[in-house]
């Protein structure tokens, strides 16, 4: 049993004022010593509950240090990166584990991190998407006017800005497809496309035999199914860089089918072309111009 400094003085007085004291090692200058054996040490206790409150303080400075830090790293600004293309196909992988695989001449900006409600990026060319699933962060690619809103699934985009039209090609999951003037989405399924025309500014569903043919680009393939040669001539001036105009107005929806595989080059191309059409092209300096 322990004794308080107080209850030990008065235990100490009886034993002086008592006639039957005991005397020697049990007199009350022995028993005080005794007794001070057994009372809890002050200093130690002290030192102890010092201690603990040196403990306590260093682990809240080390809490408000990382919440400090974690509030710093959220409310900082996020700095941005763009990855562009030139005459060849990029595949890059964004700080979520989402892959995006750009064509020629193409170029996509991202943060260096996500850290917002919202997955953002913004696409000018081509790209084929493979997002990586996270309900609780929609994925969002801004093409130009038209925004594509998905949380984990696969898609292309085309939306180079020369071309007259946006185009959104779905392979696998589903995607919300809008734009600024009508913000009512249009959803689509596997093998749906979605185009926004620029001029008229209106969005419409397209079904698609073969949408895969419209990602034959990433291995370097052209395919020209019934195509008008004013379509085939845009994808090759995308994936060449270089400027064509039809000036025989007859020719713009003239259709060809053909198939390209082995790296042919722009004139390689435009010759085999030709031998199912009777048109003349020739270079300048502005680009090709065919008639």
């Amino acid at each position: 049993m322990k004794y308080t400094e107080t209850e030990a003085e008065r235990i100490l007085e009886r034993l002086i004022t008592s006639t039957r004291s005991p005397r020697g090692r049990f007199s009350a200058k022995e028993s005080y010593e005794l007794l001070k054996k057994r009372l809890p040490n002050q200093k130690s206790r002290t030192f102890r509950i010092e201690k603990r409150h040196i403990f306590a303080a260093a682990a809240a400075v080390i809490l408000l240090c990382a919440m400090g830090w974690m509030v710093y790293n959220y409310m900082a600004p996020v700095s941005m990166q763009t990855v562009s293309t030139l005459a060849e196909c990029k595949t890059i992988q964004l700080p979520d584990g989402t892959e995006v695989t750009l064509n020629h001449f193409s170029s996509l900006t991202y943060p260096e991190r996500f850290h917002e409600k919202e997955r953002k990026v913004t696409l000018n060319g081509e790209g084929y998407f493979e997002v990586s699933k996270d309900k609780k962060h929609p994925f969002i690619v801004q093409a130009e006017a038209v925004k594509v809103r998905v949380l984990g699934t696969h898609f292309n985009i085309e939306a180079y800005r020369n071309d007259p039209e946006v185009k959104t090609t779905l392979f696998e999951g589903s995607v919300a497809v809008s734009t600024a003037d009508n913000p009512k989405s249009i959803v689509l399924r596997p093998n749906e496309s979605a185009i926004y025309n620029k001029e008229k500014g209106s969005l419409t569903l397209e079904m698609k035999k073969n949408v895969s043919d419209e990602i034959a680009w990433r291995n370097g393939t052209f395919i020209f199914s019934h195509l008008p040669l004013q379509e085939i001539v845009r994808e090759l001036s995308n994936s060449f860089g270089v400027k064509i105009k039809i000036e025989n107005a007859t020719l713009l929806n003239y259709r060809l089918t053909a198939r390209f595989t082995d790296g042919e080059s722009l004139e390689e191309i435009l010759h085999l072309l030709q031998q199912g059409r009777d048109f003349e092209y020739k270079q300048t300096d502005k680009g090709i111009i065919i008639n």
